[in-house]
């Protein structure tokens, strides 16, 4: 598998759990030091899965306007677009940028930052 697409794979994941609310799996996504960067402040893995407390934050989601780049032969950029739909309905939609690094066989996620987008229409 080429690396763009293990970097999609694994950032899909990540969605996969919030869509399962699998916190387990969130968990395994994301490094022990990972930092991410919300509109609510600053996150570390544990506030990260434990979003998940109470269940699936997403019921449905799709990826666009994707961007990919190396930051060095183990580290990558992935930025894209989130359209998403919470489990209580109404979709939202953010850009995110999550940075992955190469550790062992797979990649795991050391930061986000998610930006949220007004929808219009």
């Amino acid at each position: 598998m080429a690396m763009d697409d293990e970097i999609r794979t694994a950032e899909r994941a990540v969605w996969e759990a919030l869509k399962a609310g699998d916190a387990g799996a969130d968990a395994a996504s994301l490094a022990a030091d990972f930092l991410g960067v919300y509109p609510s402040g600053f996150a570390d893995r544990d506030a990260h899965a434990g979003q998940l407390a109470d269940g699936p934050t997403v019921a449905a989601y799709r990826i666009g306007e994707e961007h990919l780049m190396p930051l060095g032969p183990d580290h990558m950029l992935y930025a894209y677009r989130a359209d998403f739909q919470r489990p209580a309905g109404g979709w939202e939609a953010m850009l995110v940028s999550s940075v992955w690094r190469r550790e062992g066989a797979g990649w795991i996620n050391v930061f986000s930052q998610d930006t949220p987008l007004a929808l219009t229409g």
